[in-house]
């Protein structure tokens, strides 16, 4: 009886059939894992871009004045025109925006003021519109759900308010005169 148990044994462990699905099994999950981070990761840069794009496009009609005396929620708006990759973006997008002396520069808070969602509607800490010849920053924050929060890069992002993360787009010009 034990013979047969060890000869049966053996032959199991010198036995090749199923190796290649036990090697897909091991595998799979961490292809499933790189290629779901890869798409997170693709959406991420798409969102930034559009972001990026849409700030740019809407400082251009301020600093060339077909956008004057344009306050918060007229450049939320000018910005929202041109992200198509945003759904909610006039609740999920704040603004920044201040004066800067080419003098003696300007310290920029290193951590956004980016929309609350637990307290939508909170107005912008810091916006003021400035004037002809004014050095201007503009800074965008939008907040965005990731695709798959709980695999990969959409797990160890950091997160803002309701689970979600930010994206910052900033840019300065100078208000042209006219």
């Amino acid at each position: 009886m034990t013979h047969r148990l060890i000869r049966a044994l053996r032959r199991f462990s010198k036995a090749e059939r199923g190796s290649a699905t036990l090697e897909f099994c091991i595998l799979l999950p961490g292809f499933i894992l790189i290629f779901l981070s890869t798409f997170e990761l693709g959406m991420l840069m798409t969102r930034h871009v559009m972001l990026d794009r849409a700030l740019d496009l809407a400082v251009r009609e301020v600093r060339l004045g077909a956008l004057t005396d344009a306050d918060h929620q007229d450049l939320v708006d000018a910005i929202c025109e041109h992200v198509l990759v945003m759904d909610t973006c006039t609740t999920e997008l704040k603004l920044e925006m201040r004066r800067v002396d080419p003098w003696t520069g300007l310290a920029i808070a290193p951590v956004a003021d980016c929309a609350n969602r637990d307290e939508p509607g909170t107005p912008p800490a810091n916006f003021a519109n400035g004037g002809q010849n004014q050095l201007m920053v503009l800074r965008a924050c939008a907040l965005f759900d990731p695709m798959f929060p709980t695999t990969g890069l959409g797990a160890s992002l950091p997160r803002e308010s309701g689970g979600a993360y930010a994206l910052v787009a900033t840019s300065s010009y100078v208000i042209e005169p006219f």
